[in-house]
């Protein structure tokens, strides 16, 4: 038992240091590479850190336990938009662009039906997971190709032919960038391994199911990469960093995570998480979705209000969780 509570502690002491170092990489990449910080957000940090709930998953199917893997996932969801960006928003509010309600929104929406749909059977087999990891595949690329068209447009409109930089040699600065995020990447993956192991085992000493597990302390583990990268995006004034952030993780957690779990082993989850989680993480992206659309229309940032919204839903949720332990 103190083994496991030592490594939560460590755990998450690496996990605040390297998610700066990770940040910072992630910045100087950007800069460097005149990339839009939400692309950087969207793929370097979504994927990045979506890592730990991927090793996770498939650990879990490979050793017959994909319900903790849809779980993980799914709670992961819930977690990322109503803890992490609901606690993201209260310290430094988010401005919302109008990139994000025509393009991001409509796709995180229209993946979230998606997978509530693939669950109306009850069953999560292996088609499911080649139609989740292919539809992974082409959301990516079409993310990539309109963000750059765009940070192309809007580099054309302000600055010209004179003003590019010279590319023949590679810079050291962005090599250096390149590096932290690497390394960061690396420690937030190995610190959140060792806390959702430290976590597992205490949470099964205590009795609580496979399923439960997967939705509060392995999705909240997992997270934690989410959060503190955000957070710490946030103050240093990476905004669309932290919003893309959160956008790309989920993407990756319902197409890539699942998907490479269904494909591993088929799921048959308990007929609640249709009923309770799906629909809880399908609400609270619409939810999202709505305040963001607000925001917008209203010209004003998507900040305090919003975020006590999310986080008062997020409570809300633990609180059915609670309720519906056992069944």
């Amino acid at each position: 038992m103190w083994l496991a509570v030592i490594a939560v502690l460590i755990g998450l002491a690496i996990l605040v240091w390297s998610a700066d170092v990770f940040i910072d990489g992630a910045t100087a990449l950007a800069q460097k590479l005149n990339v839009p910080s939400f692309l950087i957000g969207v793929v370097i940090l979504g994927l990045g850190t979506s890592a730990p709930e991927m090793v996770v998953s498939v650990l879990a199917a490979l050793e017959g336990s994909p319900e903790l893997a849809l779980g993980n996932a799914y709670g992961s969801n819930i977690i990322n938009i109503a803890l992490v960006l609901g606690a993201t928003v209260l310290i430094s509010p988010v401005i919302i662009h109008k990139s994000v309600l025509k393009r991001d929104m409509p796709l995180l929406l229209l993946i979230t039906v998606l997978a509530a749909w693939q669950l109306r059977d009850g069953v999560l087999d292996l088609p499911d997971g080649l139609v989740l990891l292919v539809m992974l595949v082409l959301v990516l690329g079409f993310q990539i190709v309109m963000s750059l068209r765009e940070a192309k447009s809007d580099k054309a409109s302000s600055i010209g032919d004179g003003d590019l930089a010279e590319s023949g040699d590679v810079d050291p600065s962005m090599m250096r960038g390149l590096g932290a995020l690497l390394i960061g990447l690396l420690l937030l993956v190995a610190s959140s391994r060792a806390i959702v192991w430290g976590a597992v085992e205490l949470a099964t000493l205590w009795g609580l199911s496979q399923l439960v597990i997967g939705l509060t302390i392995v999705a909240v583990g997992t997270s934690l990469p989410e959060l503190v990268s955000s957070l710490s995006a946030a103050r240093k004034g990476e905004h669309d960093m932290a919003l893309g952030n959160i956008i790309g993780s989920n993407i990756f957690n319902t197409l890539g995570v699942v998907g490479l779990a269904a494909v591993i082993a088929p799921i048959t989850p308990n007929p609640i998480v249709f009923s309770r989680d799906v629909m809880a993480m399908s609400f609270i992206t619409l939810l999202l979705a709505a305040l963001c659309f607000v925001a917008f229309k209203s010209k004003r940032t998507f900040g305090r209000s919003s975020g006590t919204v999310l986080l008062l839903v997020f409570i809300g949720y633990t609180a059915w969780l609670i309720q519906t332990v056992n069944v």
